[in-house]
């Protein structure tokens, strides 16, 4: 069994990797955006010249979780997209004054704002008339506000969300991610709104699922794991309502391991559940082996 603490450290060691820590000096800091856009765009997504195929007629804006940032989150899941056919963006939101390279810290609806300048760069860049959202953990949240209250219902096809809070956790789940960040627990001291915004029964949250989880004309999908030791209990992160398709990893592949880290960065199972949501005239069957 691959324990939960080892799935983090290994992508605080990825982070590392990026050479894109807080503890690093004032010009690489400001430098790491440059490189970030860089970093995806290489990868083949951030192509702001990419026009979506008939066989893919929508772009897809990945939005990325708590202390996560527009790359680190998706270097599985970017490429596996664009592989596909897929035109694929991803932005940076929740940024905190003198916090650089770690986002998802901000006020929730402010974050939803600056998702909703970024779908419409991304619709006009591309032509479509609509989008489809991924978002990991906050990422598979925050959107449902931009739906619900900023008009996003008009312009988004499907949002699928990987592990996502949508009625909350407790902040003794959020602060669990907090020691395999380096350089991050000191945030525990310091103001983070998105953090009280995600605790269970916040007023941002109450607001949000006041007269039910979703909008019309919106397909959600949501892909759970039981081993979620951040938002918990696992089932709360399934929404009710027409269009809904919730699922358990564990489901499709009983010997799936992956926690609240891992179904968004690393889950090959999950990322196929991703692939059969946006197109799911051509879903195929998910296995272990997908």
């Amino acid at each position: 069994m691959l324990p939960w603490r080892r799935a983090l450290r290994a992508l605080a060691a990825a982070l590392l990797m990026t050479g894109a820590l807080t503890l690093t000096p004032a010009a690489t800091a400001s430098a790491a955006p440059a490189a970030a856009s860089a970093a995806s765009s290489s990868s083949g997504w951030n192509d702001y010249n990419c026009k979506p195929s008939a066989a893919h007629p929508r772009p897809v804006v990945l939005v990325h979780g708590t202390f996560g940032n527009s790359v680190d989150n998706w270097l599985v899941l970017a490429p596996y997209l664009v592989r596909r056919g897929y035109c694929v963006y991803s932005l940076d939101y929740g940024q905190l004054p003198g916090v650089p390279f770690f986002n998802g810290l901000g006020p929730i609806d402010k974050s939803a704002e600056q998702l909703d300048t970024f779908v419409d760069k991304v619709l006009a860049s591309t032509g479509a008339p609509k989008a489809d959202l991924v978002g990991h953990s906050q990422g598979g949240m925050m959107p449902r506000h931009y739906l619900k209250f900023l008009g996003g219902a008009e312009k988004v096809n499907a949002l699928i969300g990987l592990a996502p809070d949508n009625h909350g956790t407790t902040l003794l789940g959020l602060t669990k991610l907090l020691p395999y960040f380096p350089g991050i627990e000191d945030l525990l001291t310091t103001k983070t709104p998105s953090l009280a915004d995600q605790v269970a029964g916040s007023p941002f949250l109450t607001k949000l699922n006041e007269g039910g989880d979703t909008v019309p004309g919106v397909r959600y999908t949501v892909i759970a794991t039981k081993y979620d030791e951040v938002v918990t209990p696992y089932r709360s992160q399934f929404l009710e309502g027409p269009g809904v398709r919730n699922v358990t990893v564990q489901d499709l592949c009983p010997v799936d391991l992956s926690e609240h880290v891992a179904i968004g960065i690393l889950d090959r199972v999950a990322h196929h559940e991703v692939a059969n949501a946006l197109d799911p005239e051509h879903a195929t069957p998910t296995t272990c082996l997908s």
